[in-house]
């Protein structure tokens, strides 16, 4: 029996020892899933997209699709700690950054839209002008409430670039109110304190029917662009991604049927595309 149990305590030596030795990608390999967890900003959920395109990758590949819709800063933390497959974000610096430590690799280019500046119809701030740095100025000058996810999603990070551009610092005033929610929540309060907000054109159109008083005042401009990139999660730096189906996404993405339908999203509902193809 002595012998029995070290003969058994040496076995289960030896395969940890085997384990230990596995390289990354052996050990993801081991732990092989056919579901990945796709970080995303909350506009893509919103505005209704992906439930357009997930179906139709999970029916091609058989993967199951685990979608988490947070602000965009939420969703390259959760890739900076291995805690997602895939990322489809709107915030170019940041995205960059990640890159650059290796934390996420295959980033691809897929599409855009634009932010926007809405208000009420009524428009207290008299912000309806060309430019986004004139608008602002116009609203912090009126006292008019300004209505801010706050939550360093790709919307606030603009949003803050904004002000900046501006000189004004507006988390100090009474009339800046900071809700820390996705899109369409902050949505849903500006058009409750009849204030303005910055949001991307998807969100807005796709909750207009229910807040009818709230038009698009400031819009067009170069700086308001809002590009959209996928990026699979280095499965060599965090050893539980699933590279492959990873990759399979990212592809998915880019692909020319896929950006077709891209394009064609929302013009049958709201009379224009939410969202535009943009690959490199």
């Amino acid at each position: 029996m002595k012998l029995f149990s070290l003969f058994i305590k040496g076995l289960l030596f030896f395969l940890l020892l085997c384990l230990y030795g596995c390289n990354h990608k052996e050990l993801n390999a081991l732990t092989h899933t056919s579901e990945i967890i796709l970080a995303t900003t909350t506009s893509t959920q919103d505005s209704g997209l992906l439930d357009e395109l997930i179906p139709i990758f999970e029916e091609e590949s058989g993967v199951t699709v685990k979608t988490i819709a947070v602000g965009t800063g939420q969703a390259l933390a959760m890739a900076e700690r291995g805690e997602a497959d895939v990322l489809l974000t709107h915030a170019p610096e940041a995205e960059e950054k990640l890159v650059k430590s290796e934390d996420v690799i295959n980033r691809k280019r897929v599409m855009y839209n634009d932010f926007v500046i809405v208000g009420p119809q009524s428009d207290p701030a008299e912000s309806n002008r060309t430019s986004p740095i004139a608008a602002l100025q116009s609203i912090a000058d009126s006292g008019a409430p300004f209505i801010s996810r706050g939550d360093d999603s790709g919307t606030h990070q603009k949003e803050i670039e904004l002000w900046e551009k501006a000189s004004i610092v507006p988390n100090t005033e009474k009339w800046y109110i900071e809700t820390g929610q996705g899109m369409g929540s902050t949505l849903q309060v500006a058009a409750e304190k009849e204030g303005y907000t910055l949001t991307d054109r998807a969100t807005f159109l796709s909750h207009q029917r229910t807040m009818e008083h709230m038009l698009i005042h400031v819009e067009g401009e170069e700086l308001l662009m809002n590009i959209y990139h996928v990026m699979q999660v280095n499965a060599d730096k965090h050893i539980y991604a699933n590279e492959e189906e990873a990759k399979q996404f990212v592809d998915f993405l880019v692909r020319k049927d896929t950006q077709q339908r891209i394009k064609q999203f929302g013009i049958e509902q709201y009379g224009q595309s939410l969202f535009f193809p943009y690959t490199e």
